[in-house]
C-alpha cells in the first residue's frame, strides 16, 4: 500500500512540474516515467487488496476471541470478588465473636471483683463497727465506774455527776463518729467501684460499636483491656 501512495505522489509531482502547452491547460509529461509508475501501481494494488481482505476476513474471528477473553476475565474477576467478600465476611464474624467473648470475660471479671470488693468493704465496716461498739462500751464502763467512784465521795458528788455526764457524752460522740466514719468508708468504696464498672461497660460498648463499623483493631482492644485491668487492680488495692 505504501508503494501505491509513493507512485501516486510521484505522478502528481510529474504533472505539477511538467512543461505546459501554450494557449492550453495541457502539459507534456514523460510517457516512459508515467507508464512505469502506473505499472508499479497496478502491480501493488492486488497484493494490498488481498492483505486488506485477509484483515476483513479475520475481523469476526478477532472480535469473537476478544469477546471470549473479556467474558473469561469478567467471570474470573467476579469469582475472585466473591471469594474475597466471603473471606472478609468470615473474618468479620470471627472478630465479632472474639470481641463478644472478650466483653463477656471482662464483665465476668468485673462482677467477681465487685463481689470481692463488696465483701471486703462489708468486712471492714463490720470491723469498724465492732471496734466502735467496743470503744463505746469501754467508755461507758469507764464513765460508770468513775461516776460510782465520784458519787462515793460525799464532797465531790456534784462534780462527779457532771464529769460522768461529760464522759458519757464523749463516749456517745466517739461511738457516733466511729459509725459515721464506717458508713463513709463503705459509701466511698462502693462509689469508686461503681465508677470503675461504668467505665469498663462504656469501654466494652465502644469496642463493640467499633467492631461493627470496622474501625477498630484487635491490638487497640487488647491495649484498652490491659489499661482497664490495671485500673481495676489499682482501685482494688486502694
Amino acid at each position: 500500500m505504501y508503494r501505491v501512495f509513493e507512485a501516486l505522489d510521484e505522478l502528481v509531482t510529474i504533472c505539477e512540474e511538467a512543461r505546459g502547452v501554450p494557449m492550453t491547460t495541457s502539459c507534456v509529461v514523460p510517457r516512459g516515467d508515467v507508464l512505469e509508475l502506473l505499472d508499479d501501481v497496478r502491480e501493488a494494488i492486488p497484493g494490498e487488496l488481498d492483505d486488506a481482505q485477509d484483515v476483513l476476513d479475520h475481523r469476526d474471528q478477532l472480535v469473537t476471541e476478544a469477546t471470549e477473553q473479556a467474558s473469561r476475565a469478567t467471570e474470573e474477576a467476579r469469582t475472585e470478588a466473591e471469594r474475597l467478600l466471603a473471606e472478609a465476611r468470615e473474618q468479620a464474624q470471627q472478630m465479632i465473636a472474639e470481641a463478644e467473648h472478650e466483653a463477656e470475660r471482662v464483665v465476668s471479671r468485673g462482677r467477681r471483683e465487685y463481689a470481692d470488693l463488696t465483701d471486703r468493704a462489708a468486712a471492714e465496716a463490720d470491723r469498724m463497727a465492732e471496734a466502735g461498739r467496743q470503744s463505746y462500751d469501754r467508755a461507758v464502763a469507764d464513765g460508770r465506774a468513775e461516776q460510782q467512784r465520784l458519787v462515793s465521795e460525799h464532797a465531790v458528788t456534784h462534780a462527779a455527776r457532771d464529769e460522768a455526764g461529760r464522759i458519757l457524752d464523749r463516749a456517745a460522740e466517739d461511738a457516733h463518729r466511729a459509725r459515721t466514719d464506717c458508713d463513709s468508708y463503705v459509701d466511698t468504696a462502693l462509689a469508686e467501684f461503681t465508677e470503675t464498672l461504668e467505665s469498663v461497660l462504656d469501654t466494652v460498648g465502644r469496642h463493640r460499636h467499633q467492631l461493627r463499623t470496622g474501625q477498630v483493631g484487635a491490638a487497640a482492644g487488647q491495649h484498652d483491656d490491659a489499661g482497664d485491668g490495671a485500673r481495676w487492680s489499682d482501685r482494688a488495692s486502694a
